[in-house]
């Protein structure tokens, strides 16, 4: 290139484009240093026609003479409502080649994840997390990259793409320092502020990079173009006027000059004006009436086409339009000629009619789709439905045709709208089965069927969208038809809903008035248990009484079914969480498995029962110093959950609640990695609501246990870890562990203030775990200097409360706190007791403090050398230095 022109006209749309192949150059040259290149992303934006396409052809021809693999994709305006459309054309060639070993190889451990969202394996259950999956195929292009170096992958027209593929390229975008790939998107700009436009701006953001605006050509570039493609004999005013006429558009500039050229219109001065009139033909009405002109048949063809709007062959069009094959192969040579359609790639002769076609630029398209007259339109998206049918495509492909057909008390469109949208949950696309039932719904079903539709629509949601949930299942439930299990099972989900939502009273009385309806009997009995739930896990009003039905009602239960084994763990979490005998608690668990183990149907993916019962039985079992099976039962979860791709409140729980097991069992470090993955997950959901508070009570807890005080308090700001909380219980006691950092920032006074609002929720409840709730004894440590003889009381009552539950961590840790209260050979000897029963705990955290404390109160450095290494081994590094002072000042005994 020289003066930034390009050699031929042909590459029109490359004039003035010297700055970005510039960039293109240099991001290729860094792909290609070598296997170990950080991953780029370049971002061209510019108004329709600016020569994006264009650019993105000549990186393509860069990045071939480099020995550079490049796999592309292009957004369609008809075709956003497919999931993955676009990621599918982005990897679907080259992976469908691949033997099924090789391709397994390729997307390793998301081969069953990846491989249905991209079309290449079938889906493994009925429903998918989407942001598992999206997560899957992150990781899948990854590894897919490593692989293929040095891979580039060009995304075109992507304010087009579908809102599936937008979101993983935001984040496939934010995690590609460490991978070797060049990414390279084109877009228009986009003000609307939507969904689509978020992501894309994310994308922006990820790139590292200011985003390259591609402006219009100036009067000198289209002036070099028009004596380029016209001659040397063109004159200033007539290139001066193709300028105005374009506005520098460089598509609509070289349409114009072809409509000059074919017409044979002289390049000067006194023709000039007649360029408005050429232009006018290229775009909108002048184009439609354009393919008018070319014939109706022409036009009928071109209409298929873009009702089609990709995989446009002549067979299919042929179809579509009613025309015979001779016909429609006149038709597309016609529609060819004109510039309207384009066969891609190398020849294939206008025989074939396998080789696809497609329009010559995305405003060509446009225009025609718009152009078609509405009855016509909708006519032709079901003739198009049903060709997809007939060709066992699936109901999913045909989805986005029946979306555009007129409601009209079609029984069978909306049994094929309702499986498109089991088949979009399946892989992970819950906003487009949303969109499926939606559309069903205005067909309308049939009477019978309508609560049905209604409540499938409040399910799609569930995983990612409580709130949406609630509204569609509310509906389903108060339209005629939703009966017998049906109707029990919607109301259950609806009260899950609420409980996620933060709305657990309306989850307790949603259950309770279903309850009523029933006589006594097995329906009955699942719903009394899901209230006793939602009851059991309310933060602040259990009342004695509650405990006191439930306990009635669970003494009759032998564990024969699964509403009795359900009744058995609340009854369990009941006696733990008030601080009954710790033993009774765990029979009360153990008499709710089945030989060890979960019963069928309450497993951690049954339906039926919810995972917030087997929490509940897991977090008996924690505080109850069973932490082999509550680890068990947690692990257990996390990978159940990984393997059917649940990643969002399911994924988020199962994680926090390990991450409690191994803070109890004093595994610090692995306890801090899998909190804040939980939070991580639990943010994907939306902040504020129970999940969430779970994994950034449990995180700040670690934390503290850890001794990164200022990380503690940095974490609760970032996740908004303060009042007011939320109605459900969460674990470890909320106010308990924001009280123990307020103490620990030196903000006393708030500190007491929180820890005393614990005392009063456990008085309103009727007792409390010290363990669970360790509220008693860090209050009376901060009250020691101030207000002695209630510490005193304090400490008693929580060594009777210890007492009575019964498990030695809970003893200890009671009687850690007396011996802080004392002082001389009484402190030494209550320290000593309290090492000797947290020894035989399997809180190995507590263990370390109490030997800690016990080294330093009898000057015992041998206890201070233990206490340091168990210390060390937990991970807690405030211990740990703790211990290293006090030995600095303590006599060695040898």
């Amino acid at each position: 290139m020289t003066d930034g022109r390009p050699t031929a006209a042909g590459s029109a749309p490359l004039w003035e484009r010297d700055a970005e192949i510039a960039t293109v150059t240099v991001a290729l040259d860094a792909l290609c240093a070598g296997r170990d290149a950080a991953g780029a992303l370049l971002v061209f934006r510019g108004k329709g026609g600016l020569g994006k396409t264009a650019l993105l052809a000549e990186t393509r021809r860069m990045a071939e003479r480099r020995g550079c693999s490049v796999w592309s994709a292009r957004g369609a305006e008809t075709l956003r409502s497919v999931p993955f459309h676009v990621l599918r054309q982005l990897l679907q060639p080259a992976l469908l080649s691949l033997p099924p070993d090789e391709l397994r190889d390729h997307l390793g451990d998301w081969h069953d994840i990846a491989g249905p969202a991209l079309g290449i394996t079938e889906p493994r259950g009925d429903n998918a997390d989407p942001h598992y999956v999206r997560d899957g195929l992150v990781s899948a292009v990854r590894r897919i990259a490593r692989r293929t170096w040095p891979l580039v992958l060009l995304l075109d027209d992507a304010h087009w793409a579908d809102p599936e593929t937008l979101r993983w390229l935001a984040a496939f975008a934010e995690r590609l320092d460490d991978v070797p790939v060049l990414v390279v998107v084109a877009r228009r700009p986009d003000r609307t502020g939507g969904a689509g436009a978020r992501h894309l701006d994310a994308v922006a953001a990820a790139a590292g990079r200011p985003v390259n605006d591609l402006n219009a050509l100036t009067p000198a570039a289209t002036a070099g173009l028009t004596r380029a493609t016209l001659g040397r004999h063109a004159d200033d005013a007539f290139c001066r006027e193709v300028w105005a006429v374009t506005d520098g558009n460089p598509y609509e500039t070289v349409e114009l000059l072809a409509k000059v050229h074919d017409s044979e219109l002289e390049p000067v001065e006194a023709h000039a004006g007649e360029l408005r009139a050429l232009n006018r033909a290229a775009r909108g009405g002048g184009l439609v009436d354009r393919l008018k002109g070319l014939g109706l048949e022409a036009t009928r063809f071109a209409w298929a086409a873009a009702i089609l709007g990709t995989g446009i062959t002549v067979d299919m069009v042929a179809r579509l339009a009613t025309m015979d094959d001779d016909l429609a192969r006149d038709c597309a040579d016609v529609l060819c000629a004109a510039r309207i359609l384009t066969r891609p790639g190398p020849a294939t002769g206008a025989e074939d009619d396998t080789g696809e076609l497609e329009f010559v630029h995305p405003l060509i398209a446009t225009d025609i789709y718009q152009s078609i007259p509405a009855g016509v339109c909708t006519a032709m998206h079901g003739v198009a439905a049903q060709i997809i049918n007939e060709l066992g495509r699936g109901a999913a492909e045909a989805a986005r045709h029946l979306l555009k057909v007129h409601p009209d008390d079609d029984e069978e469109l909306v049994e094929q709208l309702r499986q498109a949208a089991r088949e979009h949950l399946a892989v992970g696309a819950p906003d487009a089965a949303r969109r499926c039932l939606e559309r069903a719904l205005r067909e309308p079903p049939l009477p019978e069927v309508h609560a049905h539709v209604l409540y499938e629509l409040g399910c799609a949601t569930l995983l990612t969208n409580p709130a949406v949930s609630i509204g569609q299942l509310r509906s389903a439930l108060g339209t005629p038809g939703l009966d017998g299990d049906d109707r029990v099972d919607a109301v259950v989900r609806l009260s899950q809903a609420l409980l996620h939502n933060d709305q657990l009273e309306e989850a307790v009385r949603t259950v309770e008035a279903e309850a009523a309806r029933h006589p006594a009997g097995p329906v009955r009995l699942r719903l009394q248990a899901f209230q006793f739930m939602w009851e059991g896990i309310h933060g602040e009003t259990v009342a004695p009484a509650r405990s006191r039905r439930l306990a009635e009602l669970a003494s009759t239960c032998t564990g024969r079914d699964n509403a009795e084994r359900a009744l058995l763990i609340l009854r369990a979490f009941d006696a733990m969480t008030h601080g009954e005998s710790a033993d009774a608690a765990v029979d009360l668990c153990d008499r709710a498995l089945v030989n060890g183990r979960l019963a069928p149907g309450l497993g951690w993916t049954d339906t039926e029962w919810g995972m917030e019962l087997l929490m509940m039985l897991g977090s008996a079992y924690a505080y109850a110093d069973r932490l082999d099976r509550a680890e068990s039962l947690f692990s257990e979860a996390r990978r159940v959950y990984t393997s059917a791709g649940w990643r969002g409140v399911h994924l988020s729980l199962a994680n926090a609640f390990l991450g409690l097991a191994y803070r109890r069992q004093g595994r610090l470090r692995d306890a801090e990695s899998t909190l804040r993955e939980a939070v991580r997950l639990a943010e994907r959901v939306g902040r504020r609501l129970p999940l969430y508070w779970s994994a950034t009570c449990g995180l700040v807890d670690t934390l503290l246990a850890r001794g990164r005080v200022a990380e503690a308090w940095s974490v609760a700001g970032q996740y908004g870890f303060a009042p007011p909380y939320p109605s459900t219980i969460v674990l470890p006691d909320i106010r308990s562990v924001r009280g123990r950092l307020l103490l620990a920032v030196g903000r006393t006074a708030e500190g007491v203030g929180e820890l005393e609002a614990a005392e009063k929720t456990a008085a309103s409840r009727g007792g409390h775990n010290p363990v669970l709730a360790p509220w008693s004894v860090d209050l009376a440590r901060a009250l020691a200097a101030t207000d002695p003889a209630r510490a005193a009381r304090l400490a008693a009552d929580a060594r009777k409360q210890a007492e009575r539950f019964g498990t030695d961590t809970a003893i200890g840790e009671a009687l850690r706190c007396a011996a802080a209260l004392e002082t001389g050979q009484r402190a030494v000897r209550l320290a000593a007791r309290a090492v000797a029963y947290l020894e035989a705990s399997p809180c190995q955290y507590e263990h370390a403090a109490a030997r800690i404390e016990y080294g330093i109160a009898a000057g015992s450095a041998t206890d201070l050398t233990r206490g340091l290494e168990l210390a060390r081994l937990c991970g807690a590094d405030g211990l740990e230095t703790k211990a290293r002072q006090a030995l600095a000042s303590t006599p060695d005994p040898r």
